[in-house]
Formats: C-alpha cells, sequence, structure tokens
C-alpha cells in the first residue's frame, strides 16, 4: 500500500468514547455499512482515513491539527497532537507501518510511528513558498512522493530524510498520487486536468492527457495491473489510463450531475469512488462495467478520500463527523 519527525508524541488526547455503531444493510450484494459518530469534545475536520498497521483506522483531522485513530472494536477515537499550526491533510500506512501524514499547516512531512506514537516531522527546504501539501504515496525504492495544490511534486528521501520539491507541469493543480505494482508514481491535477507520472531519478513529470477536457482529475489509483484509475470531479467520469496500451476508457457515473472525488481499488481489482451530489459511493466491476451505489442515511456526507484492506472499504464523512466501513460480500 501507499504510506517520516520529532519528540515523543505531544500528548495523545486521551481517548474519547464514541456513541454506538449505527450499522444498516444495503441492497448491493449484501454488504453492509456500518457508521460510527465521532463524538470529540471539538470537530475534527476528519479529512483522509487509512487502516493502520493494527486493527484500527487512521484519518487525517484537518480542523483540529490532528492524527485521529479510531478502533472499531471499541467504538473509541484518540487524538494524536501533530505539532503548531498542523492542518494534516493526506495519510497513508508506510512500509515501516507508521502513518505518514502531508500536513499542510505545519509545510511538512509528518511521521507517526506505530504503536509508539513518536512524532517526526521532515519540514519542506526553507524558503520554499507555500506548497498547500495534498497527498503522498511510496515509489517501488521506499522513498515518499508528495504533491502540493500550489504546483509542486516533492519526494522525501528514506536514505537521508532529505526532501526536493520539484515545480509541476502547468502550475497549479497538484492534487492526489499513488503508486503502482512496479514501482511507479503517478499524480494528477485538479486545476490542470490531466494526470502525470514521474521520473523517480528526476524528479520531473511527464503528462498524460485524458480524453475529455476540463474534467477535473482529482484523485488517481492504479489497480493490480498497473493501469490507472482516475476520479474526475468536474466531469463526473470515472476514467482509466492503461500506460502498457497508452489507451484510455471512460465510465459515466450514475447520477444527475456527479461530482466524483475519490477512487480507490481494493484487493479484488473492484473500483470505488465517492460521488457528491448524489450522496453516495459506487463500487465499479471492470468485469461487467456496471456500478452498485451505496446510499447513506444522512446528508452531505462528503467522502473525501476512501481505502482500505481485504473485505473492508473505509470512508472519512467530512461533512458529518461519522466514520464508516463498507465490508464487502
Amino acid at each position: 500500500m501507499n504510506i517520516v519527525s520529532r519528540r515523543k508524541a505531544l500528548g495523545a488526547i486521551g481517548a474519547i468514547a464514541l456513541g454506538a455503531a449505527f450499522p444498516f444493510t444495503t441492497a448491493a450484494e449484501s454488504a453492509r455499512m456500518q457508521s460510527w459518530p465521532l463524538k470529540t469534545a471539538r470537530r475534527t475536520g476528519i479529512h483522509d482515513v487509512a487502516p493502520a498497521s493494527d486493527s484500527g483506522v487512521w484519518f487525517t483531522a484537518q480542523a483540529s491539527g490532528h492524527l485521529g485513530y479510531f478502533d472499531p472494536a471499541t467504538g473509541t477515537t484518540e487524538l494524536i497532537v501533530l505539532g503548531r499550526n498542523s492542518s494534516p491533510h493526506g495519510v497513508i500506512q508506510g512500509p515501516d507501518r507508521a502513518a505518514w501524514i502531508t500536513d499542510g499547516g505545519q509545510q511538512a512531512i509528518v511521521r507517526v510511528g506505530w504503536p509508539d506514537r513518536a512524532i517526526r516531522v521532515f519540514a519542506l527546504p526553507q524558503g520554499t513558498p507555500y506548497a498547500n501539501l495534498n497527498t503522498c504515496a511510496f515509489d517501488g525504492d521506499g522513498d515518499l512522493w508528495f504533491t502540493g495544490q500550489s504546483g509542486v511534486v516533492g519526494k522525501l528521501s528514506m536514505k537521508d530524510g532529505k526532501i526536493s520539491v520539484w515545480d509541476a507541469p502547468r502550475g497549479r493543480g497538484p492534487y492526489g498520487i499513488c503508486g503502482t505494482p512496479n514501482g511507479d508514481v503517478w499524480w494528477c491535477s485538479l486545476a490542470g486536468s490531466f494526470i502525470a507520472t514521474v521520473d523517480r531519478r528526476t524528479g520531473q513529470s511527464t503528462v498524460v492527457e485524458p480524453p475529455t477536457k476540463n474534467q477535473g482529475a482529482r484523485r488517481v489509483w492504479s489497480d493490480s495491473h498497473g493501469r490507472i484509475w482516475v476520479s474526475e470531479w468536474v466531469s463526473g467520469n470515472l476514467s482509466m489510463y492503461d500506460p502498457s496500451s497508452k489507451k484510455w476508457r471512460t465510465y459515466k457515473v450514475p447520477g444527475d450531475s456527479a461530482q466524483t472525488y475519490a477512487v480507490y481499488v481494493d484487493d479484488r481489482d473492484q473500483v470505488w469512488v465517492s460521488e457528491w451530489t448524489g450522496n453516495a459511493v459506487h463500487r465499479f466491476d471492470p468485469a461487467s462495467e456496471k456500478f452498485q451505489r451505496f446510499a447513506f442515511p444522512r446528508a452531505d456526507t462528503n467522502i473525501r478520500q476512501i481505502l482500505g484492506r481485504p473485505g473492508e472499504v473505509w470512508l472519512p464523512e467530512s461533512g458529518t463527523e461519522y466514520i464508516t466501513v463498507i465490508r464487502a460480500a
């Protein structure tokens, strides 16, 4: 999976009890959706989510400046202080089983060791303009690549802890990023409406144009074949680029005026997309080219990220302060 520092945890805010879970069963293949409200003392601004290296789930609390940890077995959450002015956006699990975070407020990559919760902050080079750090992914060499919406792509070298930053093609817009099974890195530009692959040696990116113009490519994810799936925010499409054949396929996500935000490919190569207008998550089967819709019992869930582990797809409800799992059949 795609996924470094500072002193001992600045003080994990103790476990906060959550309310009871609210499970219900959807009609789609008896997949079961279960949700919990994050009854924290303050609004977290839950943004991205990632399964932790134990049975829990991490999330970025963008509004409060924490790494959140949710334990589905006990229904409790813990908030871990990341540092002054923290405003975390993305989180993934690294090869070292730690949480790796893009922190726009601190202009840094933050590593939270697990389970010791030791924090280390890797600041962007001095003099780097505000990057508006977004998301990150590991490459096949074990280095961490990241995007900044202000117009940068960067790398944190695991060998020496050095961060390098490059100007992105066409400036503002770098958003989602992912690694592929063969270790390559792809990212997309929301403002630029394209996807790109990185030369891991030089840091330079090569743009690949989607067939739909001005589509607003927001997130990308690789399947087990290295094909790149793209959620197109403006067009409402789900698209796929195959680097081996250099061909595209485009699929219209069901619903009127669809806005597709997040995309994630699970361990069975099923593709999941969050759709804001219809307040739903869709599962797409590439073999049958059919969508299945999973609706929410709450309005305005605003799912900003999707990640999972085998049999589980985790969703952060940024609009409602809930966290949800779909246990797929």
